[in-house]
């Protein structure tokens, strides 16, 4: 047993001495061990760990997302404001008159084709479209275009017109075959005012933009347009791949949206906080608007060009800034080209670099015919087709700038609060072929005058409706693109004898007739410094008595002051200031030949008062103006008012009848045969000014020809201001003047010996207007003849 004892202890011993080895084995490395705790952490502290990052993470995130909602509702508001309010700041369109048209209308076959040249109206074989007309011997098929006019909207009218020698003679629908009483055209735009920001645009509703235009622009920029939510990440994909294969930028990734971001909200600097900037707001506009508020936006926004200073903005102006028409009417081509020019303004300039500009444009038509918008037919006759362009800078409309200086006087003084106003619309009184007629007849003259006078002469012309006092033109200079001094606003110049007119119609007034007598013999006035003056007439010359009618024809100085001096002086004042005079004026005798000094527009408004029937209506030019919304802020509107009588009204007619007849302007009878016209010639002293004054049954016309200086200009009123005028009526259709003839008219025989009334037969006599009371002084005459037949007859049977 013992040894099986002695055989268990050892055992024992030696299991308990490796326990105390690894005992003080693990005492040797427990500091290792406190070591390697520290740096792995216990399974707590991992968990621990994990939820510490996992709230920051979520604190941040939510953190940034209320910043970038904060950031949204920021951006929103900016897009609300600009989208909710007036989007731009649109300049006042200045347009002229638009042409009324019913059967009757003096209105020859050429003129209307001048009228729709001017408007930009297309010549075609058969009239399809707005804007679009076609001509045959005796009738013009036209497409009236849809226009919004002083007193409304109206559509398209397909018009079918017949003339007759010199009139319109039937209207009628092209379509129905229906008469029209009357209808009219769209006026032609003149100007844009207020113009700010060196922005320039003209807004056009989505719905008036053509289908086409709208078309190219979606399949070149933004093919998936009405798909995505503002942002294209196919697009993005689709740029980035083809800009990595070129090794630079060569495709946009944007949206039609994003474009619009970026140019109502954002630089054009390229960076990629500006386009994380454009794709939320793209994405917030997207959501907020509908796509054809946000494509009628971007139209109109879109930069498509630079005219001078002004950025052009729009397609609205783009289509006039580079083929002068309205972008209604444009052709598939011209809209190719529009859309070509979006790319890059610069450089696609059709202009500078046509032949880029066409090839661009052709790729555009391209995409229209494969996209099957465009028949094969028409890609073939399009892309032969040249740009198109008008001239550079015209905008397609008229340069009128002495007229539009005067429209922007008439506004301040009627409608001060336009510029309150967004989008107004200015309707005015020019006629543009008046207007042109006039230019090119100042120029043709005063060009041939150059060659003796050394291109010093300048010249200006007013040109009013009789019946109206509406002015049809306004010329303030020889150079129609001469944005400096109106002369015919601003120069004043002395009138010389177109004063005399008002001094024989003084004269009517207080009971003077035609036919009496004035003499015409030295005179000398005692002034009231104690002076003498001794007028002359201008060839120098003195003669028997004259008739007071051909004193005014020939334009006579002394009996003319002869007479006015015993009106008296303040008399003839008095006349002038019931025609329109505003200017003050001191009643000296020199005033009766014209020693007052008015500019041509002054002067314009006195004879449109004699010219008118003796009725005073002021001149404007500015007949209405409607804000944007249409609201008519002004309107012209004002009663005639008679100023003197209509006997003695039609006897000065009369009497300026034979200035033209017979007078000073009688060279009329040459150069315009067959029309009945009054007028008068007017020379200042040393030759310093021409002036005339010419009356036909429409137009009353004033001419001034003169130097800038005020040095002599060595012409008369008969050989510069006169031409002019006669080259204006050569081209401007004048009709033979009809003046209103009072109730109690007659016509008396005035004898030449005593300018009293006689009969026929009586002696030599002249054949004048006058009051039938005048007529009733007749019987002496016959009383003398039937007392001399007495006395032959008695001498006879003795």
């Amino acid at each position: 047993m013992s040894p099986k004892v002695s055989l268990s202890t050892p055992k024992k011993a030696s299991a308990k001495k490796p326990a105390a080895k690894k005992k003080a084995a693990n005492s040797r490395t427990k500091p290792k061990s406190r070591a390697r705790s520290k740096a792995k952490p216990s399974r707590s502290q991992k968990i621990s760990l994990k939820k510490r990052l996992f709230s920051l993470s979520w604190k941040l995130a939510l953190v940034s997302t209320l910043l970038i909602a904060a950031w949204g509702v920021l951006l929103d508001g900016k897009i609300q404001q600009r989208f909710s309010g007036d989007k731009w700041q649109l300049p006042a369109a200045v347009y002229g008159r638009e042409l009324q048209l019913y059967p009757g209308l003096r209105l020859s076959r050429k003129e209307l084709q001048d009228e729709l040249a001017l408007l930009n109206y297309r010549k075609v074989k058969r009239a399809k479209h707005g804007g679009e007309y076609a001509v045959s011997k005796t009738k013009i098929e036209v497409v009236r275009r849809q226009f919004d006019f002083a007193d409304g909207v109206e559509p398209e009218l397909p018009m079918l017109l017949t003339f007759g020698p010199s009139r319109l003679a039937k209207i009628q629908h092209r379509d129905s075959g229906e008469e029209i009483a009357q209808t009219r055209l769209d006026p032609v735009l003149l100007e844009r005012l207020n113009v700010t920001e060196q922005e320039d645009r003209l807004f056009v509703p989505l719905a008036e933009i053509p289908d086409n235009l709208k078309q190219a622009l979606i399949l070149t920029e933004d093919r998936h347009f009405y798909q995505h939510d503002g942002v294209s990440m196919m697009a993005i994909a689709r740029a980035m791949l083809v800009n990595l294969r070129a090794g630079r930028t060569v495709q946009g990734g944007s949206t039609i949206t994003q474009q619009l971001a970026k140019n109502f909200f954002l630089t054009r600097e390229r960076t990629l906080w500006r386009k994380i900037q454009e794709a939320y707001m793209a994405l917030l506009i997207d959501f907020r608007y509908s796509k054809d508020e946000i494509l009628e936006s971007y139209l109109n926004e879109v930069y498509l060009g630079q005219n001078g200073s002004n950025a052009v903005h729009g397609v609205g102006l783009a289509s006039y800034f580079y083929f002068g028409q309205p972008v209604s009417d444009l052709s598939v081509e011209q809209v190719a080209l529009l859309v070509a020019i979006v790319k890059g303004p610069s450089y696609y300039d059709p202009w500078r670099h046509t032949q880029r500009a066409t090839e661009r444009r052709d790729l555009v038509l391209r995409i229209l015919a494969e996209a099957g918008t465009l028949t094969a037919k028409h890609y073939k006759q399009a892309v032969q087709q040249p740009l198109g362009l008008s001239k550079r800078g015209s905008m397609g409309y008229q340069k009128t700038p002495g007229f539009v200086s005067l429209v922007r006087r008439e506004l301040q003084q009627h409608a001060s609060n336009w510029r309150n106003y967004n989008g107004v619309k200015v309707f005015t009184t020019l006629d543009p072929l008046s207007q042109r007629h006039a230019q090119s007849a100042a120029q043709a003259v005063l060009n041939q005058l150059d060659k003796s006078h050394k291109k010093q002469l300048q010249t200006a012309m007013v040109i009013s409706e009789r019946q109206t006092g509406a002015i049809r033109a306004l010329i303030g200079s020889r150079e129609p693109n001469d944005h400096g001094f109106n002369r015919a606003l601003d120069a004043r110049r002395q009138i010389g004898s177109l004063v005399k007119p008002f001094v024989y119609l003084t004269a009517l007034e207080q009971g003077h007739q035609l036919g009496e007598l004035l003499e015409n013999s030295p005179l000398s006035v005692r002034l009231d410094d104690g002076s003498t003056w001794q007028p002359n007439n201008y060839d120098k010359q003195f003669s028997e008595p004259v008739m007071l009618v051909r004193a005014l024809a020939e334009s006579l100085n002394v009996p003319t002051v002869r007479l006015g001096l015993e009106l008296g002086v303040n008399s003839v004042l008095q006349t002038l200031q019931q025609a329109g005079l505003e200017t003050k004026a001191k009643p000296y005798p020199a005033l009766l030949l014209g020693s007052l000094s008015l500019s041509p527009y002054q002067l314009a408004q006195l004879y449109q008062t004699l010219g008118g029937d003796g009725e005073y209506r002021p001149l404007y030019a500015v007949h209405q103006v409607n804000d944007g919304q249409g609201h008519v802020l002004y309107k012209a509107d004002s009663e005639p008012q008679r100023r003197w009588s209509e006997m003695a009204n039609y006897q000065i007619l009369y009497a300026m009848s034979q200035v033209t007849r017979s007078g000073t302007a009688r060279s009329l009878k040459w150069r315009i045969p067959k029309v009945d016209l009054a007028g008068k010639t007017g020379t200042t002293n040393d030759l310093r000014d021409s002036w005339y004054v010419g009356i036909d049954q429409r137009e009353i016309v004033t001419v001034w020809v003169g130097r800038d200086d005020n040095k002599p200009a060595a012409v008369t009123g008969s050989s510069a201001a006169l031409p002019v005028y006669a080259a204006y009526l050569k081209t401007s259709y004048p009709q033979s003047l009809r003046a209103m003839q009072p109730d109690q008219l007659s016509w008396v025989h005035f004898a030449s010996r005593d300018g009293r009334p006689t009969i026929a037969g009586c002696g030599e006599s002249v054949l004048l207007p006058a009051p039938s009371s005048q007529a009733e002084l007749a019987k002496g005459c016959i009383q003398q003849t039937a007392r001399k037949a007495k006395t032959w007859l008695q001498s006879l049977f003795n």
